[in-house]
Formats: C-alpha cells, sequence, structure tokens
C-alpha cells in the first residue's frame, strides 16, 4: 500500500535532516545503511501531512523522538494526533524520549530490534513497547 505525503513538506524534511538533534544523529548512525538486522530506514520522512523522524516502509514503521518541548500540552496534543493518524495509515509508531536515545542507547535499540523479531514472525504490536526500567 502506497502511503501519499503533502508535496510541501519535502523542502521542511530537507531542513529538519540538515537540522538534527543530538538525539536524531545519535539513533541515525544506528539505522542508516541497513544497518539494523537489514532493514531500510529513512530520516525526516514525509507521511501524509506529517513528517516521520524515523521510517521504514518494510515494516511500516515510525519512530518518534520527543524532546522537551513535547511535554507541552499543546506539542504533546498535536503528537498524539499524528500517531492517531499514522496508526489508521496502519503504521505502528515507536515513541522515544530524547534522553532515553541519548543515555539508554542499548535499550532503545533493543525495544526496536524486539518490534523487528516480532514483525519477522508475524507477531506486530502495533503501539508503542516502552523502553526496559533502568
Amino acid at each position: 500500500m502506497k502511503i501519499h505525503y503533502n508535496p510541501k513538506l519535502k523542502e521542511l524534511a530537507r531542513q529538519l535532516r540538515n537540522n538534527a538533534t543530538k538525539s536524531e544523529i545519535r539513533l541515525w548512525q544506528h539505522l542508516k545503511r541497513d544497518q539494523l538486522m537489514g532493514y531500510d530506514f529513512h530520516r525526516q520522512k514525509p507521511i501524509d501531512q506529517f513528517i516521520a523522524d524515523f521510517y521504514c516502509h518494510r515494516l511500516r514503521l515510525v519512530i518518534e523522538l520527543d524532546g522537551y518541548s513535547h511535554q507541552f500540552a499543546e506539542v504533546a496534543e498535536r503528537d498524539m494526533r499524528k500517531e492517531q493518524r499514522l496508526q489508521e495509515l496502519g503504521l505502528t509508531v515507536l515513541r522515544f524520549t530524547d534522553y532515553e536515545v541519548l543515555h539508554r542507547t542499548v535499550a532503545v535499540l533493543g525495544v526496536i530490534e524486539n518490534f523487528i523479531l516480532d514483525f519477522e514472525e508475524g507477531r506486530g504490536s502495533g503501539s508503542t513497547p516502552p523502553c526496559p526500567p533502568f
């Protein structure tokens, strides 16, 4: 199934790629060039009316990273609408905080790897599993 996007988002996505956060850079180091279990991820990918931080078409997986601003009610509400729409499109959204990516990278990668293993075994969850506790 092809997922369309608003072409007006293409330039904004390019700008976001060129101004990545520390957590986006850290995670991208592990996702780029099919490094994570051979799956092709894209960063700042326009999907529908949104831009996903990371996206793997084959897995139908969106990964979102939440920084400080995501604690504000307005931003959290927008995140909720975005996640709901992406799920309506048949995508799974995994959400991590910047802190988790920067300080618990191995745990974050473990959650993503577990999602991939479930996908490969036909057990896709469709929901965001939490990072393991400290």
